[in-house]
């Protein structure tokens, strides 16, 4: 006989092959691309299913992604990994200079500093989390990324350089 506990949360959840969203993004330019991706036209990266964020807003060198803070979030102490909000940091700035490359040019992160000002729990409520390119010029971009609790209050900012390239 299993005993059962009480204490024992379960988690299942799916994806969509990635090579499907990487195919979708060489074709067209950058704004377009993540337009369709938030309009659920192009499958979302696997990362957003994996930490359940979403695409809420884009704009040319403008994207923000919101979140619902879980308990699958959480770190040893209580509250939500840092990990977790570093990679919505980063996911936000580098959408925000994707969406501002013409098709055929891609990016990638150079380097991503994040400064954490408040922690997150269940009770955070919805987060935001809005990045901006600050400049973007032909072979690197600087970005920067905010992240909002649900009352409106600043949690976390990063910065973050990209190279593009074709």
């Amino acid at each position: 006989m299993t005993a059962t506990r009480p204490d024992l949360r379960d988690r299942a959840y799916s994806w969509h092959d990635p090579q499907l969203t990487a195919a979708a993004a060489r074709d067209v330019d950058g704004l377009t691309f993540l337009r369709r991706m938030a309009a659920g036209e192009v499958p979302a990266p696997p990362i957003t299913a994996t930490l359940g964020f979403t695409v809420l807003e884009v704009d040319a060198g403008r994207v923000v992604f919101g979140l619902e803070p879980a308990e699958y979030h959480f770190n040893p102490i209580g509250s939500v990994h840092g990990g977790v909000i570093a990679t919505l940091l980063g996911s936000a700035a580098g959408c925000a200079v994707h969406s501002t490359l013409p098709a055929g040019t891609a990016y990638t992160s150079l380097d991503l500093s994040v400064k954490f000002l408040r922690g997150l729990g269940t009770d955070s409520g919805p987060v935001r989390c809005e990045g901006l390119v600050v400049h973007r010029g032909n072979r690197t971009a600087l970005a920067e990324a905010r992240l909002h609790d649900g009352t409106g209050r600043l949690c976390a900012h990063a910065t973050s350089s990209c190279m593009i390239f074709s």
